[in-house]
């Protein structure tokens, strides 16, 4: 147990008082699947032994003033409460199967059911089970029969780069047990001047600074008439207003990294980043040509919500030595639907072209500005407001986490697979990719009554980069 000493109550930051609302109160999930089955008692002496039952966002309470403030207060903590063991196995419709049809991982094996199974009980969690506040607000769920562990935090704790720091944080490598895992971003592209700063250089600083001031006022402007104004036009994957509350899918997208570096050869200074966006626009425009051939105008226009991390140090951070908490902003990506036999590399051209706009301009420091602005001069309810109308005017909502380089353990067991995503939104698709070892998943979270086919559209993005890779060959060969 930890001990709660004398704390005064912390009152919560703007960004978790508008995690908290009814509207945008959004949980993280990240299902880790082990190579062995899972030892319960090694995994809470990992926990009681780890970063997180140190930090005082995991062992407090969240408790509300007599005004309505939310505020965390520091508590007696039990492991035992927090870590929720299944034996049950789940069929593929996420249910539970009785004793009597239940069978071992090695007889069963760990094909297409076992993962259907695994994100059908994911997608229902991320509708209909919110975290207790009789306890701090994170669970851990571990589905013995499946060797899966499901973590679950609240958003108002911390954004996805600070809990997957703490999380590695438990971690090691699995080829150095001592080592903790590596997680290096990708390096963006450095400046290198002449011998002086002449005045060719002072003219494309000032090139770059109007630039910057240009699209971000033009960006900025978009965010908040998105925000408020104008919406997507709809077609059959659009959400809206009351979506976040209909049942779920979940299904995996599985990339490889050394694919998306292919792809990235045929422009210079593309990103993986740049390639994930030219992927999501092809594979978009695959799925709607399927769902309503010959429906749609050539170059609709869908918006997409991406997150943007706007710390200084990225990777993986400790407790001391990062900004803990939601540092995030947000960016609109727009897409456009292409019909099928468009050149497969033209999606990246205009996907490069749009986010480099979108790197010279300040828009995501400003939407985190103007969310935190609004949250403390007006309340936290106005900045829901504004965020879940921003959501139900946009199409879907798009997110890319760098995992570790290398296979990594927990708890002695080698995890194989690592994915992430959140709670339900009242947008028809939300997007999560998390990168590990030479490979890349994305969770794609679909409302089931529009979208029924989520394996359809994840095979559309898989489809999408196999296609952009043999046309990055084939130019090579010419």
């Amino acid at each position: 147990m930890a001990s709660p000493g004398t704390f005064s109550d912390e009152p919560l930051t703007p960004a978790g008082r508008l995690f908290l609302q009814p509207q945008t109160n959004i949980i993280i999930h990240c299902i880790l699947r082990g190579k062995n089955p899972i030892d319960i008692d090694a995994v809470k002496s990992t926990l009681r032994s780890s970063l997180m039952v140190q930090h005082p966002r995991f062992c407090s309470l969240l408790v509300r003033d007599k005004n309505g403030f939310e505020h965390w207060r520091r508590t007696q903590m039990d492991i035992d409460q927090h870590v929720i063991v299944i034996n049950k196995r789940l069929d593929k419709s996420g249910n539970f199967l009785d004793e009597s049809r239940c069978f071992s991982s090695e007889e069963e094996g760990e094909g297409d059911d076992d993962e259907a199974a695994l994100n059908q009980y994911v997608a229902d969690l991320s509708v209909s089970s919110p975290l207790s506040t009789d306890k701090p607000l994170w669970e851990i769920h571990i589905l013995v029969p499946h060797q899966c562990a499901v973590v679950r935090v609240h958003h108002a704790l911390g954004d996805g780069i600070s809990l997957m720091s703490m999380l590695m944080a438990s971690c090691r490598r699995a080829d150095d047990a001592d080592a903790l895992p590596r997680m290096v971003p990708e390096k963006s592209a450095e400046f290198k001047g002449g011998k002086g700063r002449d005045w060719f250089w002072l003219f494309r600083t000032l090139w770059g600074f109007l630039k910057m001031v240009c699209f971000t006022v033009m960006f900025v402007m978009e965010f908040v008439v998105s925000s408020l104004l104008v919406c997507d036009r709809k077609t059959v994957i659009t959400g809206g207003a009351g979506v976040e509350l209909w049942p779920r899918k979940l299904a995996t997208a599985r990339f490889l990294l050394e694919d998306m570096r292919v792809v990235k050869k045929a422009i210079p200074n593309t990103t993986i980043n740049d390639v994930l966006f030219g992927v999501v626009s092809s594979g978009l425009s695959r799925y709607l040509d399927h769902r309503t051939p010959n429906a749609l105008h050539e170059g609709l226009r869908m918006t997409g919500v991406a997150m943007v991390n706007l710390r200084a140090q990225t990777g993986l951070q400790g407790a001391a030595e990062a900004r803990w908490g939601n540092k995030f902003g947000v960016i609109l990506l727009p897409v456009y639907f292409r019909k099928a036999g468009n050149n497969p590399l033209q999606y990246l051209k205009r996907a490069k072209t749009m986010v480099d706009r979108k790197k010279h301009s300040l828009e995501a420091y400003f939407s985190y500005r103007i969310g935190d602005l609004v949250t403390s001069l007006l309340g936290s309810k106005y900045a829901c407001l504004l965020n879940y109308r921003l959501l139900c005017n946009t199409t879907f909502t798009i997110s890319n986490l760098i995992g570790p380089l290398e296979e990594i353990t927990l708890a002695g067991n080698p995890i194989t697979s690592i994915k992430v995503n959140t709670s339900s939104l009242p947008q028809a698709i939300t997007m999560h990719m998390l990168s590990y070892a030479g490979r890349a998943e994305m969770q794609i979270l679909v409302a089931k009554d529009i979208i029924p086919d989520p394996e359809f559209l994840a095979k559309c993005f898989e489809d999408a980069l196999l296609e952009m890779k043999e046309a990055v060959i084939g130019t090579e060969k010419e």
